[in-house]
């Protein structure tokens, strides 16, 4: 694949929830695809029901729906959790959209500790999913990456490519933004 100076990127998160609202509340999930890192291409926002099942497909399904789906070259993702304890297959997830996903983590992700939320939650077939999620590497600027789809040096330069000022990929920090606007009315983040 040629070497892409201004890739057309996915960032996907979503916004914070009340995992105690009775009856539960679907939390938001944003979409922010940006050429490069300093120009928004498009928006998406759906929501999924904390805690639900079927996440992968949910995404994939809803990523292959999206007009600008041509358009893109790969996928960020804020963590292997969405929606509360919602585990993506990553490597199912690139697989269905034929797409590089990357999962981007400011800090070294602890599997212990996500596997043993998830057995107190009640979800132990959850556990194999983390199981089998790529292992995240440091890939500078405080940084730890996780890739399905591609070769590591593919990813490196998509990462890369779609950094601006900021650590995180500026596709998944507007997404992060976003998905927390959405759900509380305002953004959090450092000015």
């Amino acid at each position: 694949m040629p070497s892409l100076r201004r890739p057309h990127v996915l960032g996907i998160d979503d916004g914070p929830f009340d995992k105690f609202a009775s009856p539960p509340i679907p939390t938001s999930i944003v979409g922010v695809m940006m050429e490069g890192p300093d120009l928004v291409e498009a928006i998406a926002i759906t929501s999924f029901p904390i805690d639900g099942d079927g996440v992968t497909e949910f995404l994939a399904d809803w990523i292959l729906g999206l007009r600008f789906r041509p358009a893109l070259h790969g996928i960020l993702l804020g963590g292997i959790t969405i929606a509360g304890l919602c585990i993506v297959d990553v490597h199912e997830l690139a697989r269905r959209v034929g797409l590089p996903v990357m999962v981007v983590n400011r800090r070294q992700p602890t599997d212990g500790a996500l596997c043993a939320a998830l057995e107190r939650a009640g979800f132990p077939d959850r556990v194999a999913l983390v199981a089998r999620a790529p292992q995240p590497v440091d890939v500078g600027g405080g940084l730890f990456a996780a890739t399905a789809g591609a070769e590591p040096d593919r990813a490196a330069e998509l990462l890369a490519a779609s950094r601006g000022k900021s650590d995180l990929p500026e596709p998944l920090r507007l997404a992060h933004m976003i998905a927390r606007a959405v759900a509380t009315g305002e953004s959090r983040g450092r000015p």
